[in-house]
């Protein structure tokens, strides 16, 4: 009996052990699980984070006429009707009307010198002109008042009433006022000349233009001395400097070896350094006929077919020269890219945008090419960066990190 309640007591190692060790076996594999996603999850993570190495460029604004293009010369803006006013007499400048930009005509009175010698001197041959006609009336009525003594001579001597000697007072009279009559017309031609003289003298103390223009520089001012030929330290030869900008061309320089692709009336596109945005027709005018042996070049010039009153003289250009006329819109800018940058997926065309340190992928409509680039109607605009390669290792959202180009 004792025996029997010993063996109730012994436990069954085989009742209370899971069969064939399925509980450990499954525990393991949970353990395993983790491990992998965990390593799964690392892995993403690191790719995730790293970045794709991509060469960027930005989107340009491309004018067709850069397609059209054979030479590019650089120059200056010059006027080739351009002025120093200045004053044939000498004196103090008392008044000055204008100053730099002031828009004047030809005749505009600009400057005024001290003139009152001057005005004296003509008033003097004013009077004397005067003085002279009053001379030639009265010579006129002596001579008339003659003619008639000597008429009255004539009757009178051919009746015997009076002695040949009182006909020939008479007649001696007579020439006496027709030279009187001559002599009173030659002062007065006298003194219309100096009175002409006078007035040119006063004339050169007013400062004119001589043609349409636009000041440009003050050279003196009211009080300073203004001499023709400047003979004095502080004399001025030039009261203004002036320029016709209806004249104004470029002039550049061209290579003799690229000589023979320009020729007159080509057609040409100049670009202003200071107005970077604008680009303006221009024609070749003329080349000069000879060369500069220490550059090796020919200066030409080019004159502007559009006006514009933002041209100002002296000013640094770029001249294009082209192979033909520019047809209607094409001095419109396009937006332009490298072939090399647009992907096509699923039947359209996209490139990779740039946006800080990650790409989006985005598509564009394309146009018709332009030189090496292709033009973008839509999508993208002019400035914005986009990656050209390597392409085929990017996704949208890819973290990159750029080699700028």
């Amino acid at each position: 009996m004792a025996q029997d309640d010993l063996n109730r007591l012994t436990i069954d190692k085989q009742r209370h052990t899971p069969a064939g060790g399925a509980g450990k076996k499954r525990r393991t594999q949970v353990v395993t699980a983790l491990v992998l996603l965990a390593l799964v999850l690392a892995i993403w993570t690191v790719a995730a984070r790293r970045s794709v190495e991509v060469e960027v460029a930005t989107v340009s604004l491309i004018y067709p006429s850069q397609t059209i293009s054979l030479l590019n010369a650089s120059g200056y803006v010059v006027a080739q009707r351009k002025a120093a006013v200045a004053s044939k007499a000498t004196g103090r400048l008392e008044w000055l009307g204008v100053e730099e930009g002031s828009v004047v005509r030809a005749g505009q009175l600009l400057a005024r010198l001290e003139n009152r010698d001057v005005a004296a001197e003509k008033g003097q041959a004013s009077a004397t002109l005067s003085a002279a006609r009053d001379n030639l009336d009265q010579a006129r009525v002596e001579q008339k008042d003659a003619a008639r003594a000597l008429s009255r001579a004539k009757e009178l001597i051919g009746q015997g009433i009076i002695a040949q000697a009182d006909y020939d007072t008479a007649e001696a009279r007579y020439q006496r006022a027709v030279a009187a009559v001559a002599a009173a017309q030659a002062n007065i031609s006298g003194a219309q000349s100096a009175l002409r003289g006078a007035e040119a003298s006063l004339d050169y103390t007013l400062i004119r233009a001589p043609f349409d223009g636009v000041v440009l520089t003050k050279n003196a001012d009211v009080g300073d001395i203004v001499s023709p030929l400047a003979a004095s330290a502080n004399a001025k030869a030039a009261v203004v400097t002036m320029a016709d900008m209806g004249s104004l061309q470029v002039e550049a320089d061209v290579s003799e070896t690229n000589l023979a692709k320009v020729k007159v009336g080509q057609p040409c596109e100049i670009l202003l350094d200071a107005l970077p945005d604008v680009r303006f027709r221009g024609a070749l005018y003329t080349i000069v006929p000879t060369a500069d042996r220490s550059k090796g070049s020919v200066m030409v010039k080019v004159r502007f077919l559009d006006k514009d009153t933002r041209i100002l003289p002296e000013m640094s250009a770029k001249v294009a020269f082209l192979e033909r006329e520019m047809k209607q819109g094409e001095g419109t800018p396009r937006v332009a890219v490298s072939p090399t940058a647009v992907v096509r997926r699923d039947g359209r065309d996209y490139v990779f945008k740039v946006v800080q340190d990650r790409v989006q992928l985005t598509p564009v409509v394309l146009g018709g090419k332009m030189g090496d680039l292709v033009q973008v109607a839509s999508g993208v605009k002019a400035g914005e960066r986009i990656a050209t390669k390597p392409l085929d290792k990017l996704r949208d959202g890819s973290r990159v990190k750029t080699a700028e180009k």
